[in-house]
């Protein structure tokens, strides 16, 4: 049967961090003076901005290993931005409000659908000297806050998702006069709380909590127009990231110690030209199996992942892009080599190369192989539409199929996960600031889907959704 969810009163928001709340406290202070000085001075500037955006989810035929019937959910999402900007310095705060209703014990909801009311960013910010020199500017970000760079495969602020990610540490950018650009930062995932699935199930808050136990650090740099003089408009990345880990009493881990190099060319998808988008990435170090903390074997790690598009707009009122694209990540393909093969998805996106997420979501990169077409339009700037297919397989058919939570390590239900078809339109021409948007997903499963062990087996699944966004 399914259930409305109505939100227990916690005091977990007072187990946020005390430095955290000595922030908004200065934050507030200060946001009450600047107020005061709004008339007199241009030094110091005031705003708050937000959102509130209402998402109704159904799928029907579930693919997830232990799971049958059909799920439905009403996910919701507020977020509250505070800037204050001085002569020195510019501060936020930015508050987030994800919560889930009409769900049931068995949907598949986690910390990244629920997370009632918690601080998401906390931050100072500073000019900084600039790597490029005199015509460039730089600044340096301090404390909690999210992050996307590039492509945002690699490290993202998830839109779509009911749960955006944050993290706390340094992020440093500079921008040239040309329009290079350079980052580097070293960051502390947040963990979001609380993390077992009955307080999820009944929208608990729980202070979320800094994972010090875990490194994120990287150095990228972008470069536009690469080689003008023989294709205008590309622009080439160079990147190196890590990951850093260890266990604590109350966060296990697979120690983890990992470093990705990768670059990327990217061509922005213009009218009457060709697109491109090339981004690869090797991954190496070392990892435990698992986190048992009698887990002590170390196993090498050596993965890759390769996303490659090629696209075309053509010259029409609806500007019709059409494109091929192509994602592949590693799998481990010998479970007893001592080796993790495997490449898993850290910190960056997913939805906008592969399909719909939350209560859907069946790919992600990793163990897989996702040949595909996508038709993209745009009739006028309140309009946009698009509709993409994908054939994809696992990389390795003794290796796991991550979301499904399905594996055969004898490698005898094959590699072919299925067909999927995904598409959305978007409409924002009713009211300044309202976005809808409607969505749906289907995936046809192939001979994995259907006869690896523990598999449910669906004829199909269908997965809708629509959903409203007022910014403010």
């Amino acid at each position: 049967m399914k259930r409305f969810c109505v939100s227990k009163p916690q005091t977990g928001l007072f187990t946020i961090p005390a430095q955290l709340l000595a922030i908004i406290a200065v934050f507030m202070a200060g946001a009450s003076g600047a107020r005061a000085q709004n008339d007199t001075s241009t030094d110091f500037r005031f705003g708050v901005s937000g959102e509130t955006r209402a998402r109704y989810e159904s799928l029907n035929g579930q693919f997830r290993a232990g799971r049958a019937g059909s799920d439905q959910a009403l996910l919701l999402r507020t977020l509250l931005h505070a800037r204050l900007s001085t002569p020195v310095a510019r501060f936020g705060i930015e508050l987030q409000d994800s919560r889930a209703y009409f769900d049931d014990s068995g949907t598949p909801l986690s910390t990244g659908i629920v997370n009632p009311l918690d601080i998401l960013q906390a931050y100072a910010q500073v000019d900084a000297p600039s790597v490029f020199g005199d015509g460039s500017d730089a600044r340096i970000t301090l404390g909690r806050q999210t992050v996307s760079i590039g492509s945002k495969r690699q490290i993202e602020r998830i839109s779509y998702a009911n749960v955006i990610k944050s993290y706390t540490g340094a992020y440093y950018t500079a921008t040239s006069a040309r329009g290079d650009r350079f980052h580097a930062l070293m960051l502390a995932p947040v963990a979001r709380r609380p993390g077992d699935r009955v307080a999820i199930g009944d929208n608990q808050m729980s202070g979320d909590e800094e994972e010090w136990n875990r490194t994120i650090w990287a150095v990228h740099y972008q470069r536009p127009d690469l080689i003008a003089n023989v294709w205008p408009g590309l622009s080439g990345d160079l990147f190196v990231y890590g990951l850093e880990e260890r266990d604590t009493d109350s966060t296990p881990t697979p120690d983890r110690h990992y470093v990705t190099p990768g670059f990327r060319l990217h061509r922005a998808p213009a009218v009457g030209q060709l697109d491109l988008d090339l981004e690869a990435a090797w991954r190496f170090g070392r990892r435990r199996a698992t986190s048992a903390s009698n887990d002590t074997t170390n196993l090498r790690v050596s993965a890759g992942m390769l996303f490659a598009a090629l696209g075309y707009t053509f010259q029409h009122d609806w500007k019709p892009r059409l494109a091929l694209e192509y994602y592949w990540a590693s799998g481990d393909h010998n479970p007893d080599d001592n080796r993790f093969d495997q490449y898993e998805r850290l910190f960056g996106s997913r939805r906008t190369d592969l399909n719909n997420t939350s209560l859907h979501g069946p790919l992600t990169p990793a163990n897989l192989q996702a040949p595909g077409m996508r038709l993209e339009l745009a009739p006028s700037p309140d309009w946009d539409g698009r509709l993409a297919w994908s054939a994809a397989s696992l990389d390795s058919a003794r290796d796991s199929w991550v979301i499904a939570g399905l594996r055969d390590e004898s490698g005898q239900s094959g590699r072919f996960i299925g067909h999927t078809l995904d598409g959305r339109v978007r409409y924002r021409g009713l009211l300044d600031g309202l976005e809808l948007e409607l969505g749906a997903s289907i995936l046809l499963p192939g001979g994995f889907a259907e006869n690896a062990p523990g598999s449910p087996a669906p004829d199909r699944t269908l997965f809708g959704y629509g959903q409203a966004t007022f910014t403010f």
